[in-house]
């Protein structure tokens, strides 16, 4: 009897990972059988996590400068490549044994930056075509991928959980890189200004039905 209820009520891994809060976490252990094998790969290179985060920066500042000269369907080609690197530095940190506090800070931060970098690559292409409704959209799509990530980083820092969402950074990057390829930037950016801003708007609500159970 006891062991038929120690066999209920204790959690087995497999169970725990069925469940999932958002595409992200799901999409990053599905990709463990490819971003594991790669981040040993790296880690018998010696290259070290807060390099591979520093290089993904540096790479989404190129393709920035691709798509403020206008090479809109280049640049979502470079994106493409370059975004799936914010998954091997995360890889290579658990699989060298190296995760830390700081590595895990300067990853959120140079993510922020990237994403900042491209949609300011592409808000410059659109200021020099003077097309001001595209421009806006790429400020409110800021704003949202920002107050997205602020809503988690001061929820979780009061204790509460905050990782559910619609349209986190690797959805973003995905409809981007999408629409560019695909000729439609536009539609795109549409889907980034009003889906980034609802995300926040689902976590503060999320935060608030947790206060009040809390409370």
């Amino acid at each position: 009897m006891e062991k038929v209820q120690a066999e209920q009520t204790r959690p087995t891994k497999a169970r725990e990972k069925l469940h999932y809060e958002t595409f992200t976490d799901w999409a990053r252990d599905t990709a463990e059988v490819v971003t594991v094998p790669v981040a040993r790969f790296l880690a018998g290179l010696g290259i070290h996590p807060n390099t591979l985060s520093l290089l993904g920066f540096l790479l989404s500042i190129a393709v920035a400068a691709v798509l403020a000269i206008g090479q809109l369907t280049l640049g979502g080609w470079l994106l493409a490549v370059t975004a799936p690197i914010d998954a091997f530095d995360g890889a290579l940190a658990r699989v060298i044994g190296q995760k830390s506090r700081f590595g895990a800070f300067l990853d959120s931060t140079l993510d922020r930056l990237s994403e900042a970098a491209v949609l300011s690559g592409l808000a410059s292409h659109y200021l020099r075509r003077g097309t001001t409704l595209e421009v806006m959209l790429i400020f409110a799509a800021m704003i949202g991928s920002v107050l997205v990530s602020y809503t988690r980083a001061r929820a979780e820092g009061l204790g509460f959980s905050c990782r559910i969402g619609v349209l986190t950074r690797m959805e973003r990057a995905a409809v981007l890189v999408i629409g560019l390829i695909l000729g439609y930037p536009a539609v795109a950016l549409w889907t980034l200004a009003v889906g980034a801003n609802l995300t926040a708007l689902q976590r503060i609500l999320h935060v608030y039905r947790q206060s009040q159970r809390s409370e």
